[in-house]
């Protein structure tokens, strides 16, 4: 099944308007006082007061105009997460890393790789999280342009692709970014392998209503396809 939500101007997205201001004693009571001042965030340092849909390992915010695409197994079981607004898109991907050090290096060049054996040009280029890669494919629909960004956290690690304008223009990003920058990684304290996809999830009243429909129609809900990583 694919459930779609999207934020309309009634969503709220809470930014730290103090980014860049001295802290005082006051400030520091309810909050961590190395939290960094945007995201992706641990959920141990992640903003309060921030409506987010919750996916499990990954909590996306509320941002008007962009709509969440979430694509699940019958059993609830998330296998894609695309951002899209307008005719941009992101898609996002949480996966284990390990305590000691980032894994986003690494990955990068396996990607870069990977598209080399396909037959596409990937260029590293320095973006917002650090260092990106562009690349330009050929799919079915024709020739595509995507920009891959990795973000290294603890015991995580985010990827985000962007595609449309704003994988070729990073300020047509805009509320995708916005996105990004507000998104809370739950990594639970499960050991798992490195670079294994963190469990994500349907929002609890999604699935509900899904059990329910199940349920109604006797029980006899298809088997699971398979799991993509």
């Amino acid at each position: 099944m694919i459930f779609s939500r999207k934020r309309d101007g009634s969503g709220r997205h809470a930014r730290d308007e103090r980014v860049g201001e001295p802290v005082t004693g006051s400030d520091t009571e309810e909050s961590t006082p190395s939290a960094p001042d945007r995201g992706p965030y641990d959920i141990s340092e992640a903003p309060r007061d921030v409506q987010r849909l919750d996916l499990g390992s990954l909590h996306i915010p509320a941002v008007p105009e962009v709509e969440v695409r979430v694509q699940a197994d019958p059993q609830g079981v998330v296998q894609q997460v695309v951002l899209v607004h307008g005719e941009n898109a992101l898609q996002l991907g949480v996966f284990a890393a390990p305590r000691s050090e980032g894994i986003w290096d690494e990955v990068r060049e396996e990607i870069r790789q990977s598209l080399f054996n396909d037959g596409a040009a990937a260029q590293e280029v320095s973006g917002e999280y650090g260092t990106e890669l562009r690349a330009r494919v050929r799919t079915p629909e024709g020739i595509t342009d995507l920009r891959f960004i990795g973000v290294d956290g603890p015991r995580w690690m985010v990827r985000g692709v962007y595609q449309g304008a704003a994988a070729t223009e990073p300020a047509a990003a805009g509320p995708l970014a916005e996105c990004l920058s507000g998104l809370v990684v739950d990594r639970g304290q499960e050991a798992k392998p490195v670079r294994e996809p963190l469990p994500l999830r349907l929002p609890r009243e999604v699935a509900a209503q899904q059990q329910a429909q199940a349920a109604a129609a006797g029980g006899d809900a298809p088997a699971p396809g398979p799991r993509q990583p």
